[in-house]
């Protein structure tokens, strides 16, 4: 692929032509023109143009908070995986290898209701004794670090890389310790929120009783109280993103000085982490949130060791209430399934069986995914498309006109030094230490954990595996590890709309060309230019280059922050602004890499479309998208991503090609003079 010309990109790696696209899943070219709606000019909602015909007749199902694009993709996912757990159950143990028995078993261990019934809370009856029976701080601590527990903490503990030495495994710390998405449900009283935690509250209380536990509402009040009080402590989410904030190295003794009343040797006891290096040294521990620990550690000491006890009790209730009787599962469902993300049914009992078996050997089910829905012509096309898209990224680099030419020179090197990975693992993860045992789901979900954790442990003291993936092969997303400086695309998402061989080239550019140009960017965003070509967490910007960049990002967060999903409700464009930096990066260098294709001549006008007009019609069919209102405010409030009709009208309406495409005239709703586009790449 290094060998080919710069200037035959994507059409080169596709089965079929602008001039000559058939069989497209979608429409004739790629894109369902029924989906318009031509009342809705491009220039007063893009998003509605696009979708506005398709949004009238849509119909969210019942367990679901969202339909479009993603959501048919993740139920064709979820499909695909149900018929391999099916076929495997049928099949007699002789005709299975050991990690496919283990897939079946766990899967069977989860739809058996009828045994989760009639067990009661007998599987959990132990550990919920062992929580009942806290009686000093120290043990509260000891229980919060426990992995087989996975119960709540103040403080998140993790394997992770070492920003500054990415050949190296970290110890990380960070700020937890709430219940609902984020600490503004806490702490603001804006109508909707308040409804919210009035039905937090309601929730805890349930949970309380139906565990058993009297004066429930008061015990809920007093968990609520403490929650809030962790809330005011809690950084920002946009501090939480700040790369030069949450980078805090220090030796693991430095804790009790930073945050003296916890007991930090019991919590730290549990992880079974060695403290010592293989030369005898302490360990560091990377640390996120600093000015949060030490308050954290005092509202630990100043809680009763009863208010910790209610505490760890409701959250491991809802940690394992899919695992206990429905009337568990049922009630976590009405909080964090219909309050806060508007469902009225749970999913049915299969679907989230093969979600179990991605989520604790999302591998071995992954391998067999492949095998039978992801061909090797799939991946090839896609490994020529990657590097396509980062000869574009390289040949707009040098012409930009806010970088310097030494910024410009690393950027490129930064750019030459990716890591493409393309569909699935090249090496698979081996599950022979995880014990599954059939009819022992509560077990087999704790062992799961304890066997992630313990391979983390194993290893961090030995370099870092650049093979490993962080997500699996059937997964509909795709991410940029800037410690790896890898872009990572699973299998999952490349198929229509975002990847179709037989659709138009325009097409395919507007799709997984933007999802492409997203993750690259990424690697240049507000936080992912921190890391340079090697990973290493550093800064290897200009001053001015940098502040010239911040300028123009202060500009988009401005942008945002007016962007309204409901009424009263704004984006929060500084917590958005990394993933809203490589939404308008992707789509401009799609953009920029589709006009390389044409090798200098026109494009063709396909049902009087042309080339520019397909491609944008495609990046806005990719986020069709209707999601409930309560989805809506929950993504608004917690995500760092903007919801899809802003990730439409945000993109599209920062570039000059737009205006021209469609004829935006001032005047229009979303119209931006030229010198209010922001420009980047």
């Amino acid at each position: 692929m290094s060998r080919l010309p710069a200037l035959v990109l994507l059409c080169g790696a596709l089965a079929a032509s602008s001039a000559l696209a058939q069989g497209a899943k979608l429409g004739k070219w790629g894109v369902d023109l029924t989906s318009l709606d031509k009342s809705v000019k491009p220039g007063d909602n893009f998003f509605q143009h696009v979708n506005g015909g398709w949004l009238r007749t849509a119909q969210i199902p019942a367990d679901r908070a969202s339909a479009g694009s993603f959501q048919d993709l993740q139920i064709l996912s979820e499909q695909r995986l149900q018929i391999i757990v099916d076929e495997l159950s049928k099949k007699p143990d002789s005709q299975l290898s050991a990690e496919e028995r283990k897939l079946r078993d766990a899967y069977a261990s989860f739809v058996d209701t009828a045994a989760l019934e009639s067990k009661g809370l007998a599987p959990v009856q132990k550990d919920l004794d062992y929580l009942a029976g806290l009686k000093t701080h120290a043990q509260v601590a000891s229980a919060m670090g426990s992995i087989r527990l996975s119960t709540q903490s103040i403080y998140g503990i993790g394997m992770g890389i070492d920003d500054k030495n990415p050949d190296n495994y970290s110890v990380n710390l960070s700020q937890s310790g709430l219940g609902m998405p984020d600490r503004d449900y806490y702490l603001k009283d804006d109508a909707a929120i308040v409804k919210t935690r009035e039905a937090y509250r309601k929730y805890l209380t349930d949970m309380m009783t139906l565990a058993g536990l009297p004066d429930a509402a008061a015990r809920a009040d007093r968990v609520l109280a403490l929650e809030t009080e962790i809330a005011k402590v809690s950084w920002t989410r946009a501090d939480r993103r700040d790369a030069d904030k949450i980078y805090n190295p220090m030796p693991v003794s430095a804790l009790k000085t930073l945050a003296p009343e916890f007991a930090w040797d019991e919590f730290l006891a549990e992880t079974h982490i060695p403290f010592k290096t293989p030369q005898g040294n302490e360990r560091y521990v990377i640390v996120a949130e600093k000015t949060a620990f030490g308050p954290l550690a005092r509202i630990f000491a100043a809680t009763p060791v009863s208010t910790w006890r209610d505490y760890l009790t409701v959250h491991y209730l809802h940690t394992f209430s899919a695992y206990l009787p429905k009337r568990f599962d049922d009630l976590a469902f009405s909080f964090y399934g219909t309050q806060l993300s508007g469902r009225t049914q749970q999913l049915d009992r299969k679907t989230r069986g093969t979600r179990l078996l991605d989520t604790t050997m999302g591998e071995a089910l992954g391998k067999l995914y492949v095998a039978r829905y992801f061909p090797p012509d799939s991946k090839a096309k896609m490994d020529l498309l990657v590097a396509n898209l980062l000869k574009a990224f390289e040949q707009d680099l040098p012409k930009l006109d806010w970088m310097g030419p030494a910024t410009k020179a690393k950027a490129l090197e930064k750019n030459r030094s990716f890591t493409p990975k393309i569909g699935y693992p090249t090496r698979w993860r081996d599950y022979s230490d995880l014990e599954i045992v059939r009819g022992d789901l509560i077990g087999n979900v704790q062992r799961a954990a304890m066997y992630e954790w313990n391979r983390d442990v194993a290893r961090i003291n030995q370099p870092v595996d650049r093979l490993e993936w962080g997500m699996t092969p059937s997964t509909i997303n795709a991410y940029y590890n800037p410690s790896l400086n890898e872009i990572v695309f699973p299998a999952g998402i490349l198929q229509p709309p975002f990847f179709d061989p037989k659709a138009d080239d325009a097409v395919n550019y507007g799709a997984i060309g933007a999802v492409i140009g997203h993750e690259i960017s990424h690697g240049f965003d507000d936080q992912g230019s921190k890391y340079d070509a090697k990973g290493v967490f550093q800064d290897w910007w200009t001053k001015e280059d940098r502040a010239n960049f911040d300028a123009r990002t202060a500009a988009l967060v401005k942008q945002y922050d007016a962007y309204e999903p409901l009424p009263g409700l704004h984006v929060i464009g500084q917590n958005t602004l990394g993933e809203n930096i490589a939404d308008n990066a992707g789509l401009a260098i799609a953009l920029k890499a589709y006009h390389l294709s044409l090798n200098g001549k026109p494009a063709p006008v396909i049902d009087g479309y042309t080339g520019d007009q397909r491609l944008y019609l495609s990046f806005g069919q990719v986020w069709r998208t209707k999601m409930r209102e309560n989805m809506l405010r929950t993504q608004t409030l917690s995500n760092e991503h903007t919801v899809a009709e802003f990730r439409v009208i945000g993109p599209t309406r920062n570039q000059d090609e737009w205006y021209q495409a469609f004829d935006v005239k001032p005047g229009e709703k979303y119209y931006l003079p030229p010198g209010e586009r922001v420009r980047l790449w």
